[in-house]
Parts: structure tokens; C-alpha cells; sequence
């Protein structure tokens, strides 16, 4: 959609009128054209699996054009498919590349299937009001009721699942009990095939969110299941509104549309666990989530976001969003530094976001302390992203998957999403015997969580710090995450990160760094004949070791500076064991070119334990169109990490004067008082750790310290 940043289009047309108008000629292409209804075939993204996804959303579409415009030749439309549709269905049987653990008819996997019916049951049941009753017994009786009934006493091992696929059924079935005035399909949807609330989509929205709007398996798989759950809630709240769906446990629901959208930078959704890295607000599931939250709250900040995406939804929560932008009302939408606990109950974790204020390009850190994220989950607990600036600095790689694209596997998760995507060193997380977390089993990584020792959002000063003990036998792994405006402009995000064990480890720290690299002060040795493999597992073994530098002393201040787009970052770094370091490409081991060309560096710390401290800035321009360089480098004097009675200090001097210090005690207490004297100064913290900043830094000058 072209820019709406007015609010209307040309001649006073809104965003909806264009919408719709840009649908009624795709509709009316496809009815001239004619639907092939196909016998099923093909898995992700072959042409019968395709078909009927395109099939579902042009019964919906057709439907939602009869409802709006009252046209007859989209209702009949609508019905000719379904009527196709109720002449296929009963003679099929499994998919012929079904997924075992997920049977299926019309597609590979019962999800499928299960999205097919939410979008087919509301384009049905804008137009049965006007069908004859023929035309209903026939689309009920042969496709509905047999689709609900396949989805729900048919495939009970995911119709009571507590997931994603889950969700998309109980919601499929639930939606179809409205429609059909079938109070079983709608019980058996809210409360599990026994009716007991031990399964179904009430359990769904009391297990899979937290009390802040946080899904377990993080903000794609959230986005993914907005759909469905916001959509079913509304059929609830039309129906049953004493249920009072939207304010159930405080609300969640509405808090999970807002909490998904500020798990999102430059439009994109952070891509932790199972991610398509490309996905983002402009998806379906978020076009219709930001109409009906806007419907629900009237909150004039969605209407920016609505701004951003392609189109609105044709129905009447669209118009109501497009009329709100028309009229000039819409907000910018704050972006803001939280922390969004994880959990039922909030007690297993969280997804902490630091930003440096509330524009959509501000620097942001995200910080993952979150719980497993079930079977779609990382082995990343602790793990660091950044963007700034609009980019991408330092990366996660999310899924190894090309959704939907045939030849690789089928648009399924690949074999390389278990041996790298999902294993500790695809992140930027801590690294122990280069083996991966929970030693790779996700089951139970799911009972084990991090614990969150500090959450800070005071505006240029923020922190956060999180500790867990069992990611690795007999390991606590502790980081903190601090982001500091820095005098002139821009921020120091710093970066603590302490391993310790009773035993000798290898201690790994990857910087998976995007941009060019422009220089390093490692005396590095350069791969130029032979590239081999960094490692033999854990996803090591799909590293090309490009360089490798040693002898780095303990407490040596060392810099690493790369260029993306028109801005310089350096990252300086320290530790308090002699270092050794790795630059890698990925790509080995990968014969079906399955994995992306990316870089990284890794830092290699041995010993009982090990402390690394980090800065990342931005800094200069690149012009190339003036051929306008400017190039400084960091701006960090010096890196000190040293110790007070129990206290370890992990001290930043910018080149500017004053210095930034995190203080860590050993005494990891929520609520204990600590002291330490420096430089003849008393400084006093409550909790395991700290943030001070000295004189003739940012923040002492705004006098916010």
C-alpha cells in the first residue's frame, strides 16, 4: 500500500475504501478465472497446498464483500467454493504426506487444516443467512461438521494440546459451534473435548501468556497465534459475552496485541526461537489484532502501527480504524523499555527490552532470561540482541526454515534447525565446553528458568540482570545489561557477562555481528589456504574457523570495529582470564546450502571461571555519495573489572571523563543492602546489583543519578 502517512488517500478516499476496492478486483479476477478445487497432493508450499490456503481466504473474502457491499455475485461465489469443497471432503482420506504426529485431509499437517476452517467458517457464516436450505444442509452436513469433527475427537492429541496448534483448533471448532448453533463444538472448543477446563481455549489463554501479554514461544510464534485466539475471542464475546473473554485474567488478550508489537524493531518481530526472520507487524494475524484492539480500547496509537501495514481488514472493526486515521487521529506508538515476565503466573523469566527512547529507530537490547519456549524454543537462555539506528547490530539467526518453499524439505524446519539454529553457539549467549544448554534436550530446559536479579528503566540509565544454575551442570551463569547515553549522542550499551563452576571450563562468548569488519586490534592468523570446522558438535561443526588470535592477556583492553550501512559500531571488550578468539563463517557441514552466510566472532575464556565485560557504540558516517568518511573509533578510555570486599566492579572510563560502573555482589538476595567505598565515595545499592555513574558523564550532568 502506498504511503497513508495523510490518513486518506487521493479524493478523500480512506485506506479501508482502497482497500476494499483493491479486493473486490482480486475477488472478481478470481471468479472470472475460476477456483480450482485439487485433490491434495503436495506438503508446504506444492501447488494443491497453496491452492487451498488461497481457496479458504477467497470463500472468507468473498464473504466479508457480501457482508459489506450486499452484491450477490460474492455470496454466490462464496458458496460455489464451499459447495466444491463439501464434494471433495468426504472422499478423502489422509493427506498423502501427513504428518503422523498432526493427521490432516486438505494438507500435510492438521494445523492446516485447522486455519482453513477459521477462515471458511466466517466467509460461511456472512452469506448462510441467504442461502437455501439445501445449499446448508450440503456444506454443513458434508464439510463443516465432518472438518470440526476430524479436528476435534479426530486428532485429540493436538485438539487438547497447550500450543499454537492447539489454539488454531480449538478455535477452528469453536467458531464453527457459532456458526452452526452447535453448543457441543463451542463447549468442547473453551474447555477441552472433556469439558473439564483441563484443556481447550480458556486453558490456552491461562498456560500460554503471562499476567504482561508474553507468549511462551516468543513474539513470531505470538503473532502466529493472535489470530486465532483474538478472533475466536471476539465470536465469545458476541455470543457469550457473560464470559467476558477480553477481560479475562486482567485482560491478557489486550496485552498480548500491545506486547507483540513492542517485541519488534524496524517493523520486524525480534526473531528468538523457531523465527522467520522476515516476519513482522505488516502480517494478516497483526491486521486484524490492531483493528479489534483498536475496536476494544480506542487507543490512538494503534493507528500508527495500522499506518504501517499494507491494508485493513474488510470488516468493521477495519472501517472503524481507517475512519480514526481519516479523521487525523492517530499517535505515534511508544516503544518502551520493559520487562515482559514469562509465565502463568510471571515467576519463570522474562523478555527484557532496553531502549533508548521511544522513536521506532531508537537503540534497543534485548535481553532473552525467558523460559524454554517449548518444543519451538532455543537453548538461549541469557542471550543478547541489539539493533540501532534502524539495524541490526548484533543478531539472532532465528529458524532454519524456508516456510512454504518446496524444494527445501517441503517449506518445513530443516535438519540444520537442530543442529545449528537451535544450538547455544547460533547465539549470543554464554558457551560452556562448547556443548549447548540442557545438553540440547528442550524437555527439560522447559522445567528449568532463569532468574531475574534486576530490572532498571530509568531513561539513559537503564539495566537489567538475570543469573541461571542449571543450563549447564554445576555452572552458574550470570549477565548484565545496561544501556547509558553517552556524551554527544547515542548510547554505551555494556555487556557483563561472568561463568563460574567448582571444575575447569571452556568459556565461549559468540558476537554475532552484522556489517562489514572494518578492523580489530586481535592479532589475528588468517585462514588462506584451508578453511576447516571450528568444532564436531553442538552446531560447532557449521563454523568455518576464518581466524584465530591467542595470548590475549587477562585484563588486556581489546577492540573489534564494523561498518553497517552509513555507521560505524566498535565493540571493546575485556576479560579478567587470558583470551583467545575465533572469526568464523557459517556454511560447513551444510551440503544442501541450507544455512545463510553469516559472521561472528567468539571469544574463548579457560579456567573455574571466567568475566567478560563488553561496550557497543555507534559512532562517525560512512557518506559515499559525498565520499565523506569519519571514522574515531570508541570512545571508551579504559575497561577495569576489579573487586570490593564481596563486590565485583565492572568499571567504564569514556574517553570524555567520569566513569560507569556496574556493581555485582556476590549476596544475590532481592532485597539486601550493599555499600562499597571508591575513591573515598560511599555508593549504596539495594539488590545483587548496581548502576553508578560518576561525575562529567550524561547522566550526572542531567542530574538523573
Amino acid at each position: 500500500m502506498s504511503d497513508c502517512s495523510g490518513g486518506a488517500a487521493i479524493s478523500g478516499e480512506t485506506i479501508f475504501d482502497r482497500s476494499i476496492s483493491e479486493l473486490k478486483a482480486a475477488i472478481d479476477e478470481r471468479r472470472a478465472n475460476g477456483v480450482d478445487v485439487p485433490v491434495p497432493v503436495d506438503a508446504g508450499g506444492g501447488y494443491t497446498h497453496e491452492q487451498h490456503k488461497q481457496n479458504a481466504k477467497t470463500i472468507y473474502e468473498s464473504g466479508m464483500l457480501y457482508q459489506l457491499t450486499g452484491e450477490s455475485k460474492y455470496r454466490d461465489f462464496a458458496a460455489s467454493i464451499l459447495s466444491d469443497y463439501a464434494d471433495l471432503y468426504p472422499s478423502l482420506g489422509l493427506h498423502p504426506q501427513v504428518n503422523p504426529e498432526a493427521p490432516s485431509r486438505l494438507f500435510w499437517q492438521g494445523l492446516n487444516e485447522a486455519m482453513w476452517l477459521v477462515y471458511a467458517i466466517q466467509g460461511y457464516d456472512a452469506i448462510q443467512g441467504d442461502l437455501s436450505a439445501e445449499q446448508r444442509a450440503k456444506i454443513e452436513g458434508q464439510l463443516f461438521r465432518p472438518m470440526a469433527d476430524f479436528l476435534s475427537e479426530g486428532s485429540p492429541q493436538t485438539f487438547n494440546r497447550i500450543h499454537n496448534h492447539g489454539t488454531w483448533a480449538a478455535a477452528a471448532v469453536g467458531m464453527t459451534g457459532y456458526a452452526l448453533d452447535e453448543r457441543d463444538y463451542v463447549e468442547k472448543a473453551l474447555y477441552g473435548l472433556d469439558k473439564s477446563g483441563e484443556a481447550g481455549f480458556i486453558k490456552q489463554v491461562d498456560e500460554l501468556f503471562s499476567p504482561d501479554g508474553y507468549y511462551a514461544e516468543g513474539p513470531y510464534y505470538q503473532r502466529f497465534a493472535l489470530m486465532p485466539f483474538v478472533l475466536f475471542a471476539q465470536a465469545i464475546e458476541r455470543h457469550d459475552p457473560d464470559l467476558r473473554i477480553f477481560d479475562h485474567r486482567g485482560g491478557v488478550l489486550r496485552k498480548a496485541i500491545t506486547a507483540t508489537i513492542q517485541q519488534s524493531y524496524g517493523g520486524r518481530f525480534f526473531p528468538i526461537n523457531d523465527a522467520i526472520r522476515e516476519k513482522g507487524l505488516n502480517t494478516a494475524e497483526l491486521r486484524y489484532a490492531v483493528a479489534i484492539a483498536y475496536d476494544l480500547t480506542g487507543d490512538v496509537s494503534l493507528l500508527s502501527i495500522a499506518q504501517q501495514q499494507k491494508s485493513i481488514v474488510p470488516t468493521p472493526e477495519g472501517k472503524k480504524l481507517s475512519d480514526a486515521i481519516a479523521a487525523g487521529k492517530s499517535k505515534p506508538f511508544v516503544y518502551k523499555t520493559l520487562e515482559l515476565r514469562d509465565g502463568p503466573a510471571g515467576d519463570r523469566g522474562a523478555l527484557i527490552t532496553l531502549r533508548s527512547g521511544s522513536e521506532a529507530d531508537a537503540a534497543a537490547l534485548v535481553f532473552k532470561a525467558t523460559s524454554q519456549g517449548l518444543g519451538h524454543g532455543h537453548f538461549d537462555r541469557l542471550g543478547l540482541l541489539y539493533y540501532d539506528n534502524g539495524d541490526e547490530v548484533v543478531a539472532d539467526y532465528g529458524a532454519a526454515r524456508f516456510l512454504n518453499v518446496e524444494p527445501k524439505d517441503g517449506g518445513r524446519y530443516l535438519p540444520e534447525n537442530t543442529s545449528w539454529a537451535k544450538q547455544t553457539v547460533a547465539h549470543n549467549t554464554l558457551v560452556v565446553d562448547q556443548s549447548s544448554q540442557f545438553d540440547g534436550d528442550w524437555q527439560r530446559g522447559e522445567t528449568l528458568t532463569p532468574t531475574i536479579l534486576a530490572f532498571d528503566d530509568t531513561p539513559g540509565a537503564s539495566y537489567a540482570a538475570a543469573e541461571i544454575s542449571t543450563a549447564y551442570a554445576g555452572v552458574t551463569y550470570q549477565r548484565v545489561v545496561a544501556m547509558v547515553d553517552r556524551d554527544g549522542s547515542g548510547s554505551y550499551v555494556i555487556d557483563v557477562v561472568r561463568g563460574s563452576s567448582d571444575e575447569s571450563h571452556t568459556y565461549d562468548l559468540p558476537v554475532h555481528f552484522k556489517g562489514q569488519l572494518i578492523e580489530t586490534s586481535l592479532p589475528f592468523k588468517y585462514a588462506v589456504a584451508q578453511l576447516v570446522p571450528l568444532g564436531i558438535r553442538a552446531g560447532y561443526q557449521h563454523l568455518w574457523k576464518t581466524a584465530e588470535s591467542g595470548g590475549v592477556p587477562a585484563g588486556a583492553q581489546s577492540d573489534l570495529s564494523f561498518l553497517i550501512d552509513d555507521q560505524f559500531y566498535t565493540l571493546t571488550f575485556t576479560s579478567r582470564q587470558s583470551l583467545g578468539a575465533f572469526l568464523t563463517r557459517l556454511g560447513a557441514n551444510d551440503p544442501n546450502n541450507n544455512l545463510r552466510n553469516e559472521q561472528a566472532m567468539i571469544l574463548r575464556a579457560t579456567g573455574k571461571d571466567a568475566a567478560f565485560l563488553s561496550v557497543y557504540e555507534r559512532h562517525g558516517r560512512y557518506d559515499n555519495d559525498e565520499e565523506v568518511t569519519v571514522f574515531s573509533g570508541g570512545s571508551v578510555e579504559n575497561l577495569d573489572i576489579s573487586r570490593s570486599g564481596n563486590t565485583e566492579i565492572y568499571t567504564v572510563t569514556p574517553k570524555s571523563g567520569g566513569e560507569i560502573r556496574i556493581l555485582f555482589s556476590d549476596d544475590t538476595a532481592p532485597a539486601a543492602v550493599h555499600q562499597v567505598m571508591l575513591n573515598d565515595q560511599s555508593i549504596s545499592w539495594s539488590g545483587p546489583v548496581g548502576l553508578h555513574i560518576s561525575a562529567d558523564t550524561a547522566q550526572e550532568k542531567k542530574g538523573e543519578n
